[in-house]
């Protein structure tokens, strides 16, 4: 295997995580707004109020003495999703989609009953699952209805779409896919797929899993050169809608396709990884350091003007 050398990685724009740390998100996100995207239910309700979409919250248990009314809020419900409010990395999210009698059953198959997912929602408020191992709370959510386009590049999981977003211009994206492997999860460490998006067209450029070029889903056998996202347009300005929302200048921002709503924000994120460089097979520093060379006037765009603005600029995406 042949490495490349430093200055190699320099001249490809290859952003490095001491570099990401330091001059991205220590510069441009001040500590006081973590709390607005390191909570998801910070996050949902801050969503909501700025009109951006997000997915129905259907309960939320803070205390292990409301784990009794657990019964009530979840027995209507065919299909939900429990999630720990400062979870990172997909860790303790619990997917049902389906009952069986008295059953609750996972993507997998896996059968749990009342009193599993009462131990689960356990775990989560003691910080099994949590940042620092912090005590937690636990959301249900509406499962989402996931656009049909991408039955075939996932498995036993919800698809997701990370874009990084640097002042408020979408700057980088790719599409998150489970595989068997990855328990259903849309998490590269867990051996999820990670495809680079063409961030003019939505269309797929290059694919790995666990760091390797991939050509097709290993559990469906769909070719990922065929895969694009509808509706990109959609999903570039509710990206870009984030920045507003956070007033976090480097973030990646989770969304997925709905079925019936469209785009729908999933969760944000402070700290987001380096690994959507191997998806795209590009560098992000170059595209970095053009947005902080545009000029104020440029920086001041609207969500849709950002996006049409990178889009007008000759060979943005191509550094």
């Amino acid at each position: 295997m042949k490495f490349a050398s430093f200055s190699q990685l320099h001249r490809m724009g290859v952003l490095g995580m001491n570099s990401r740390n330091i001059n991205y998100i220590a510069r441009y996100n001040t500590r006081k707004l973590y709390p607005l995207v390191d909570n998801k239910l910070n996050t949902k309700r801050s969503a909501q109020q700025a009109g951006l979409a997000v997915p129905e919250l259907l309960g939320v248990i803070e205390n292990q003495w409301q784990l009794r009314k657990i019964a009530a809020v979840i027995s209507p419900l065919e299909k939900f999703v429990i999630k720990p409010t400062r979870g990172s990395g997909g860790k303790g999210i619990l997917v049902i989609n389906e009952r069986d009698g008295e059953f609750y059953v996972k993507p997998n198959g896996r059968k749990m009953s009342l009193y599993d997912i009462r131990s689960h929602i356990s775990n989560i408020l003691s910080g099994l699952f949590s940042l620092g191992g912090k005590p937690d709370s636990a959301m249900i959510e509406e499962m989402i209805q996931y656009d049909p386009v991408l039955n075939d590049y996932t498995y036993e999981g919800v698809p997701d779409i990370r874009i990084i977003v640097f002042n408020g211009f979408p700057v980088m994206g790719m599409l998150r896919c489970s595989t068997h492997a990855s328990d259903g999860r849309a998490n590269l460490h867990q051996g999820a797929i990670g495809v680079g998006l063409h961030m003019l067209t939505g269309h797929s450029l290059e694919a790995i899993q666990r760091g390797n070029p991939v050509t097709e889903h290993p559990d469906t056998g769909k070719l990922f050169a065929n895969l694009k996202i509808p509706n990109w347009q959609d999903v570039l300005h509710l990206a870009s809608g984030c920045y507003e929302m956070t007033g976090l200048g480097y973030m990646g921002c989770d969304i997925v396709l709905d079925k019936y709503k469209g785009a729908i924000i999933l969760e944000l994120n402070a700290r987001p990884g380096l690994a959507i460089q191997l998806a795209n097979g590009k560098g992000l520093a170059n595209r970095l350091r053009k947005i902080e060379a545009l000029e104020p006037e440029q920086k001041k765009l609207s969500a849709k003007g950002r996006v049409e603005l990178l889009a007008k600029m000759p060979g943005f995406y191509d550094t």
